[in-house]
C-alpha cells in the first residue's frame, strides 16, 4: 500500500518542501556514502563526517524553516495551532539530529555506545509517529 501525500502530511508533521529537502538530502548522502564506502575513489580516506553533513545541513534547513512557518503562524493569530506543530517539529529534528550524530560518532571510533543506544532515538520517533497516526483517524 502507498500512502498519499497528504496521509504523509499529516501523519509525518512535515511539508511537501522539508520532504523535498531530506529527498536531497538523502540522495547526496548516499552518492557520498558510496564514495566512502569504495575505497578507490577520493573519499576513500575522509571521515564520516564529511559523508553525513548533507543530512545536518538538511536539518539546519528544516529547522529554520519551521521557526519560519512557527512565526508566521503565531502572527497570523493561530497560537495553539503554532505551538503544537513547532513542538512536533522540535522533538522530530532533535530525535532525527540525535540519532545521526550517534551514528556518525558511532562509525568514527568515538563513541562506545551499542548500536540498540544508539537506535533509540528512531525508536522513541516511531512510537510518536504511531500515537500521532492514532490520534489522526
Amino acid at each position: 500500500m502507498i500512502f498519499t501525500l497528504n496521509e504523509l502530511e499529516h501523519w509525518l508533521g512535515l511539508t511537501i518542501f522539508e520532504m523535498w529537502i531530506n529527498l536531497v538530502s538523502l540522495t547526496i548522502f548516499s552518492v557520498l556514502l558510496a564514495l566512502r564506502l569504495d575505497e578507490n575513489y577520493f573519499l576513500g580516506n575522509t571521515g564520516w563526517w564529511i559523508v553525513f553533513s548533507p543530512l545536518f545541513v538538511a536539518d539546519g534547513l528544516n529547522a529554520y524553516f519551521c521557526a519560519i512557518i512557527f512565526i508566521r503562524m503565531h502572527m497570523e493569530g493561530m497560537v495553539k495551532a503554532a505551538v503544537l506543530r513547532g513542538l512536533w517539529s522540535l522533538i522530530l529534528l532533535i530525535l532525527i539530529f540525535v540519532f545521526k550524530y550517534l551514528l556518525c560518532r558511532k562509525l568514527s571510533g568515538q563513541s562506545p555506545l551499542e548500536y540498540s543506544e544508539i537506535l533509540s532515538p528512531l525508536f522513541i520517533l516511531l512510537q510518536l509517529i504511531a500515537v500521532r497516526a492514532c490520534q489522526l483517524h
